[in-house]
């Protein structure tokens, strides 16, 4: 029996929350992770999981087993990519998740450069506004704004990117254009719903050093970003959009940003919308192998000073 690999089955199984999870992880089919980790128990003696149609279990066993063996294939993974990179040339697959927004403006226009400098680097790019575990989904670095971050993942700021609140001129025709953050309350916004938690992303303004949220009244909801884009476009409302995704339509004239000009000196309160912070994030010291750290770099050049 090949233990090491039954081991890993095991190990992986228990990581994805499923064996046939685990075995994608692997690069195997799941029914040789299932004969694998049959095998083991077989040897073992003992039954390290618990099978059921909805959910997978350790057995009291398969914790203590666990406990031991989880650290020396992490431990052989990081040595592995260690002689894989042995002369500092990165190489070997990168698996980058990221928002799909950031992903679809920013990263795409990017990779094509960074593949053409490390033609031995392979990319892999998961777009998903979900929460993405970097365990179970084998990510080796993760683009966050900064109501994505995760206790126990290595942050490192890329970008600091400016929100635009964004109506077509159609709509603040037909509707008038808001002079102030507090006249929101008074026109047809559309809001973004965070898939992660399912709560409605806040507009959150700065007024004299203090964060503030104004009332307001949603008129349509929608979990996908560049959706809200296409209808501020066709003047269904305000939305609040990233730079990086309006920037284009308002060069263009079919939006116009809201809330750009500075108050007249009389005037007491002045409004800022508050900018998305971006970090690349990976596990821990172990995963900043040459790849990710060359692809970090890489971003942390490309990003624009101004946006």
């Amino acid at each position: 029996m090949d233990t090491l690999r039954s081991v890993e089955s095991f190990v992986k199984a228990v990581q994805a929350g499923s064996i046939a999870a685990g075995a994608r992880l692997q690069g195997i089919t799941a029914a040789a992770a299932s004969q694998n980790i049959q095998r083991l128990e077989k040897s073992l003696g003992a039954r390290l999981l618990t099978r059921t149609t909805r959910k997978l279990s350790m057995t009291e066993s398969g914790e203590l087993y666990y406990a031991e063996v989880q650290p020396i294939i992490a431990a052989l993974s990081r040595a592995q990519a260690v002689i894989t990179e042995f002369h500092g040339q990165p190489q070997g697959r990168l698996k980058i998740g990221s928002s799909v927004a950031f992903g679809r403006h920013v990263l795409m226009p990017l990779i094509p450069a960074f593949t053409r400098h490390f033609p031995k680097v392979s990319i892999e790019l998961v777009l998903s506004d979900h929460s993405l575990d970097h365990v179970t989904e084998d990510i080796d670095i993760s683009i966050r704004f900064n109501q994505q971050l995760e206790p126990g993942l290595v942050a490192r700021k890329i970008a600091s990117v400016p929100v635009l609140f964004c109506a077509s001129p159609d709509y603040l025709q037909r509707k008038g254009t808001p002079s102030s953050p507090d006249a929101l309350f008074q026109h047809d916004c559309l809001m973004f719903r965070v898939p992660v938690d399912g709560r409605l992303l806040s507009w959150v303004f700065d007024r004299n050093g203090m964060h503030y949220e104004p009332e307001i009244n949603p008129s349509i909801i929608c979990n996908d970003i560049d959706s809200l884009h296409r209808l501020a476009v066709e003047g269904a409302g305000i939305a609040r959009l990233a730079a990086f995704v309006a920037n284009e339509d308002i060069r263009r004239g079919t939006l116009v940003a809201l809330f750009q000009s500075a108050a007249a000196p009389h005037e007491a309160v002045q409004s800022a919308s508050m900018p998305l912070s971006f970090y690349a994030c990976y596990r821990d010291q172990h995963a900043m192998t040459n790849k990710v750290r060359a692809f970090m770099d890489y971003l942390v050049k490309e990003m624009p000073d101004a946006w």
